[in-house]
């Protein structure tokens, strides 16, 4: 299944070997030790404890047990088949002879190591990243990445990629939805509208309201100055009131700023509808009206200073009253 933030050569690359282990790698994770010896002991036959050596040891590295326990570089098989002292690695071609063999070997590991179903950790995982997201606004690439170490720092089985994927997916998606409600509940109708407005033309204007309000000085004149007051003036008189949004985390809010600062009215305007995130990245970027309307555009370092000003000296920011 098509994974839409991983490249097709990442999502091969989820839960099986895409080359050789480098020596590192072999001496770190592949070699046998003596309770390792022990329960490879108890196999029959070269094959048997060559087949289940492979298994031990590939979940081991990869987080997963491979439908084909045979499908492994020639390596790692030769670098088992040498601690083993089995002269001919290729017996172990016999392994699968039985259908059943593997399944009961990866029974006998699971219980074992300690290795769980991903099942049985899907719930506590999905709480982590909830959090992760709403906490943080991460892209979905970190987030995959870090559930994957998530779950192994657990022992727990790798899910598919898609599985996991989907999951990263609807999560990023409704705490954005969460983010937007949390952002936009207590604006009217009427200042919805006010909202809306900002993002259009006015008739015999060149841009729009937000294109103008957002565009700060660039000269150190008394006249920039000037206009800048003004500014501020023009967006006071539309009506702010203040509201507590410290449910809202600093990097959340600073995360729409930029999303609202990378685009234009135009793009704003196209993006959704009620609820959609271009009132929610209105609405931020109107949060810390006396700091941010002084700020240049340019200069995001400085607007995100003025969001955590805004919120160090109050706890609390600037919207649109009701």
């Amino acid at each position: 299944m098509p994974v839409e933030f991983l490249t097709d050569a990442e999502a091969a690359e989820s839960g099986r070997f895409t080359g050789p282990p480098a020596q590192a790698e072999l001496e770190k994770v592949f070699v046998l030790d003596d309770a390792d010896r022990e329960l490879i002991g108890r196999r029959r036959g070269p094959h048997m404890k060559l087949g289940f050596a492979l298994q031990l040891t590939t979940v081991r590295y990869l987080g997963v047990f491979l439908e084909d326990p045979l499908d492994v570089p020639g390596v790692v098989l030769d670098y088992l088949a040498e601690q083993l002292e089995i002269e001919d690695p290729s017996c172990v071609k016999r392994y699968t002879e039985r259908r059943t063999t593997p399944f009961d070997h990866v029974t006998e590991i699971k219980d074992v190591c300690g290795l769980k179903n991903f099942e049985t950790a899907e719930a506590e995982l999905r709480d982590w990243i909830e959090a992760r997201v709403w906490m943080t606004g991460d892209g979905p690439k970190a987030i995959f990445t870090d559930a994957i170490t998530w779950l192994r720092e657990r022992d727990v089985l790798l899910p598919g990629v898609s599985v996991l994927a989907r999951m990263v997916r609807s999560i990023r998606r409704e705490s954005n939805e969460r983010l937007w409600d949390v952002l936009c509940q207590s604006l009217s109708d009427r200042r919805r509208h006010v909202l809306e407005t900002l993002l259009h033309v006015p008739e015999g204007k060149r841009v729009s309201d937000l294109e103008r309000w957002r565009k700060g000085p660039v000269k150190s004149t008394g006249r920039a100055m000037v206009e800048a007051l003004e500014r501020v003036a023009e967006i006071n008189s539309v009506g702010i009131a203040r509201v507590d949004l410290d449910s809202v985390p600093d990097r959340r809010l600073v995360e729409l700023d930029r999303y609202e600062m990378a685009g234009k009215a135009t793009f704003l305007r196209r993006h959704g509808t009620a609820g959609s995130p271009r009132r929610a990245s209105l609405r931020v970027w109107l949060l810390p009206i006396p700091w941010i309307s002084l700020i240049s555009r340019r200069d995001l370092p400085a607007r995100r200073s003025a969001i955590a000003r805004s919120r160090s000296s109050a706890n609390e920011v600037f919207i649109f009253e009701q």
